[in-house]
């Protein structure tokens, strides 16, 4: 069976509580995005690596086969100019 967003965010939810978190994707693809204070002065591994840790078993069977995953503070994605999305029909 698939993965589906909102388990994905639950479970990253349980690492940042706090985070903003927005998934897209389906099945077995997903990219995710998780904002949070948390982050700050992390290197992008050092964000990633512990979101990865959580899906580990999904990715090693899978269930799960890519996870893309952006991880910033609310100051970096206001620098960018916010986080935006582009959904095709």
């Amino acid at each position: 069976m698939a993965m589906q967003a909102e388990e994905i965010v639950s479970r990253i939810t349980t690492l940042h509580p706090s985070a903003t978190i927005d998934v897209s994707g389906e099945d077995c693809s997903f990219a995710v995005y998780v904002i949070s204070d948390e982050f700050q002065g992390k290197m992008t591994m050092q964000r990633q690596q512990p979101i990865l840790a959580l899906f580990s078993a999904e990715l090693t069977s899978g269930k799960l086969h890519a996870l893309s995953i952006t991880a910033k503070t609310p100051a970096e994605l206001q620098s960018i100019g916010g986080l935006v999305q582009i959904r095709m029909a």
